[in-house]
């Protein structure tokens, strides 16, 4: 059983290397064929792009937090009750990471060089991630934000999948990034979904566990009492 989940871990490592490196060997041919600048002229190409804006996860995560009945079923756990965040805190926590690792790897934006890479100084602004492109926050947000709904909702998962790249896409369309940096940002945001979703089922499980306990030790102490009348 352990060495099947190291086999998968390592076939799952092995996949997103090799995804990357790929993506990295085809960057300069998506530059020169994948261009679309009026991309974000259309709704359809808005509608994409904004899968990788925060405030959209925000509204998202408030409107299934009030659609979810257990929110206000007091027999519920907390943890399940705030189940409608994770999308949102997903799409936080992925940003940040996409953040912190274009502040450390520093390439700049494709058409900044005109399609050549280079790679910022750490003396020029190095605390801003203006004009840095790997990975790319839109990418790496609504991944992180979709990849969490596939957890949540696995019967759509492709449909979930299918917005975060086509998102991605529109920004190598637009010339705003190389394919390799939506590519990291796919990584990066399944990522932080799976480690979130794995995190808050685990914590659910021990509360939902805390609160057997508690309600079996209440039951055993009920029928110490009526025992002893």
């Amino acid at each position: 059983m352990r060495q099947r989940g190291i086999r998968r871990i390592a076939l799952a490592v092995g996949l997103m290397v090799g995804a990357f490196a790929a993506a990295t060997a085809l960057d300069g041919w998506a530059y020169r064929h994948l261009v679309r600048r009026t991309i974000y002229d259309g709704d359809f190409g808005r509608m994409l792009r904004i899968a990788g804006f925060l405030t959209t996860w925000a509204i998202v995560s408030l409107a299934l937090v009030l659609c979810d009945p257990s929110w206000r079923d007091s027999a519920q756990t907390r943890w399940r009750r705030w189940r409608g965040v994770l999308p949102f805190v997903s799409a936080v926590l992925a940003g940040l990471t996409g953040q912190v690792l274009k502040l450390l790897i520093r390439r700049e934006r494709p058409e900044a060089h005109a399609g050549a890479y280079a790679f910022r100084s750490w003396f020029d602004h190095p605390l801003s991630g203006a004009g840095l492109g790997l990975p790319s926050s839109h990418g790496v947000v609504a991944f992180g934000a979709l990849a969490m709904l596939a957890h949540m909702y696995p019967s759509a998962r492709w449909l979930w999948f299918a917005l975060a790249a086509g998102c991605a896409v529109t920004r190598v369309l637009a010339r705003a990034h190389f394919l390799s940096d939506v590519t990291l940002a796919g990584i990066v945001g399944i990522l932080v979904a799976s480690f979130l979703w794995n995190w808050w089922r685990r914590q659910g499980t021990r509360s939902v566990m805390t609160r057997a306990t508690a309600e079996h030790a209440e039951g055993a102490e009920d029928n110490t009492r009526i025992l002893n009348k």
